[in-house]
């Protein structure tokens, strides 16, 4: 009998032990799974609302001149890069024929040349827009069809810039837009969003519409070809009651702050927000400022270390976590 009374209180003890160390554990477990709250004050700021895009600077209208007749040219006037004005004289040209009879008259003297050049005039190859030389094909001497394009004009350049079909409703012409070249990534061109294109491109299943940004005042260093970084300016808010966005919750399409009351504990408050960068998001209506909005946090348990139960068979670490010798659970004990 007192052997069978001890039985029954040993493994009440045991009972009791087993009972109780499951009963830690699990309280512990809740401890470390226990909600905290980040606090964010709603404060007044500024939002500014931009759209980055990519583009690729060209000419906003490019003119290839070609020569009325064939020919040779006589002289250049004007160097790639050179400005010039509409109805400029920038070359001179003989046609085919002009030039086989000056050679000739050359080869019977000066005089006889003199006289022919007077007699057969050359043609002037004429600017017919105000712009820049991008291209010069020809030099003194060169003969050419009336196929080939012996200058190749520009009146601006500006910047084709890819805008995804997502963002393009918010871009408006007129718009101010900063350009950025990979080339010189410490310069800042000012400029408008000029044109909106009304057909769309496809690449890689991406729909983009290109718009036009067209710098206020070109720069020298600026070339045809380069490629650009297009941030377009939106919108601008400033002076306005803003919060971290990561304290909004949307739920059934309507929006909530999660706002700390006098007790201290967080009240659920319905608001009307405004306009948005990512980062911050006005707010019109249902908080001000000075107010403390709160963020739920979770601290999870993790690692073999934290949440290990000391009653399993493991010894109170996890399966294949290792001990302090370096060898793992279940292997070789250290020598």
């Amino acid at each position: 009998m007192k052997n069978l009374f001890k039985s029954k209180i040993t493994w009440a003890l045991v009972a009791v032990l087993v009972l109780g160390g499951g009963g830690y554990y699990y309280w512990k477990q809740s401890k470390a799974n226990e909600v905290t709250y980040k606090r964010m004050s709603l404060t007044k700021g500024n939002i500014e609302v931009t759209i980055l895009a990519t583009g690729t600077v060209q000419p906003e209208n490019r003119l290839e001149i070609k020569a009325p007749v064939a020919g040779r040219m006589e002289e250049v006037r004007i160097k790639e890069g050179q400005k010039v004005r509409k109805g400029q004289i920038i070359a001179i040209m003989s046609s085919t024929e002009r030039a086989a009879m000056l050679d000739a008259a050359r080869a019977k003297g000066a005089e006889e040349y003199k006289r022919w050049e007077e007699l057969y005039l050359a043609t002037p190859i004429i600017a017919p827009i105000s712009g820049t030389i991008i291209l010069r094909n020809v030099e003194p001497g060169q003969t050419f069809a009336t196929t080939d394009a012996i200058f190749t004009m520009s009146d601006r350049l500006t910047v084709k810039a890819q805008v995804d079909e997502t963002d393009i409703s918010q871009i408006k012409s007129k718009e101010p837009v900063e350009i950025v070249l990979d080339a010189y990534p410490g310069e800042k061109i000012k400029g408008v969003a000029d044109q909106i294109a009304f057909d769309s491109k496809t690449v890689n299943s991406v729909t983009t519409y290109i718009v036009d940004a067209l710098p206020e005042k070109t720069p020298e260093f600026m070339r045809s070809g380069m490629t650009a970084n297009v941030t377009f300016f939106v919108k601008n808010k400033k002076d306005i009651v803003v919060v971290p966005s990561e304290a909004l919750r949307v739920q059934n399409g309507m929006t909530y702050l999660l706002i700390q009351g006098p007790d201290g504990r967080p009240h659920n408050r319905e608001v009307k927000v405004g306009i948005t960068d990512g980062k911050s998001t006005e707010i019109l209506e249902g908080a001000d400022e000075g107010e403390v909005a709160m963020v739920p946090e979770v601290k999870l348990s993790s690692g073999g270390h934290q949440g290990s139960n000391p009653f399993s068979p493991f010894g109170g670490k996890a399966p294949g976590s290792k001990n302090r010798s370096g060898g793992g659970a279940g292997g070789p004990p250290p020598r």
